[in-house]
């Protein structure tokens, strides 16, 4: 049957953990940057720590034990095998909860959150705030498929996940978002398909308008100031993939330390880590990320989403009127992309949260999972 729901267990062949140690001995090393910060990328000196990790001491087997352990699964969705996470609550009236991760994250962006979110009588919460997840893998991304043509943009992505909590059997159901996650979040709002009571998203995919420019505040002209920092200095990345892709999908197929410094320069400039990841992630998180891209060969095809976005965008891209659909928001101050609340109230017609964390930047649940648990929760009090 198409729509059967199978287990997924997770079992690398130690071939492909033999062929990553060899690459990762025989790497060659550019010459060290010419400055003596961030500006050019990443330090020579960060990645060779993370590559000395990476060869002596971490353990692949330990993160792969882990994701099993909490239950994997595959499902075929518009023609696309949908590699997800289901972890039920031990409470029964656990609210069902889709969370959409993005690039370059994955389902371990959730790894510490997990526990608070389906089981928060253990962690110091309320049983009426508990969950049941359900965390599936962007299509050319992990253990999911990979589109082999044109088309799989993130409208498409919102409706295979309506899908899945359809075949999950949830007739009533919450989405939660950040990067991708938020677009897809966002789009699942606008599509208001059955059974979605609302969303929650720790990034907005906005342009604020001319008028909101020009009438902007000291905190909302400092949240366009960091904008355009990233777009100058940190998206050298998005503008790459959504243009030509192919360009360095090459070298993050072939050279795993490629890859690496590609994905970490993400946790090194949109982080709430100043510059330094490691101060808030720990070296071995960032590697089981990395290896998710780097054990299904998915750095190229998870680099592609910005070029189906880039052609979506050109078709029409997001819905102008504002979302019908209760929204709950969180901006953690480490977030590049921000926007105030009088900015969201004329884009969320039902804002019923909006929490402003001390902490966290973009990658909130695995930089500050406490307070990003506590901002789920808050948003979907009033719902349940």
């Amino acid at each position: 049957m198409t729509d059967s729901i199978e287990p997924f267990h997770l079992a690398v062949p130690q071939s492909d953990l033999d062929d990553l140690a060899r690459r990762l001995a025989a790497i060659r090393w550019p010459d060290r940057e010419t400055v003596d910060d961030t500006s050019q990328g990443p330090p020579v000196a960060k990645l060779q720590a993370l590559v000395a990790r990476w060869r002596e001491g971490y353990d692949w087997r330990a993160c792969e034990a882990m994701l099993n352990g909490w239950g994997q699964h595959r499902t075929t969705i518009d023609g696309l095998g949908i590699h997800f996470l289901h972890i039920r609550s031990p409470e029964p009236d656990a609210l069902p909860l889709l969370m959409t991760h993005g690039w370059p994250g994955s389902v371990l962006e959730f790894r510490d959150v997990i526990g608070p979110l389906t089981d928060p009588v253990a962690h110091g919460g309320e049983a009426s705030d508990a969950f049941h997840l359900v965390l599936p893998t962007l299509p050319g991304f992990g253990f999911s498929d990979k589109p082999m043509g044109p088309g799989c943009d993130i409208g498409r992505i919102a409706a295979a996940w309506a899908v899945l909590m359809q075949r999950l059997g949830y007739d009533r159901w919450a989405a939660q978002g950040g990067d991708w996650g938020a677009g897809v979040t966002t789009t699942l709002g606008h599509m208001a398909p059955p059974g979605l009571i609302g969303i929650h998203l720790n990034m907005v995919l906005f342009q604020p308008t001319e008028a909101e420019r020009a009438h902007a505040d000291a905190d909302e002209r400092q949240m366009l100031a960091d904008a355009a920092r990233y777009d100058e200095q940190f998206a050298g990345y998005f503008k790459v993939q959504s243009t030509r892709p192919q360009s360095v999908a090459f070298a993050l197929a072939d050279s795993p330390v490629g890859l690496a410094a590609w994905i970490y320069a993400l946790f090194q400039d949109v982080s709430d880590s100043g510059g330094d990841p490691e101060q808030v992630l720990a070296l071995d998180a960032m590697l089981d990320d990395i290896m998710l891209y780097w054990l299904p060969n998915a750095g190229p095809s998870s680099a592609r989403l910005y070029w189906e976005a880039a052609q979506a965008m050109r078709r029409g891209g997001f819905p102008l009127s504002p979302l019908e659909i209760p929204a709950g928001i969180s901006m953690f101050p480490g977030e590049q992309l921000r926007l105030s609340r009088r900015w969201a109230e004329a884009r969320f017609a039902k804002l019923v949260h909006f929490g402003e964390p001390e902490r966290g930047g973009h990658f909130a649940a695995l930089e500050q999972p406490a307070l990003f648990a506590e901002e789920v929760r808050g948003a979907f009090r009033s719902l349940r």
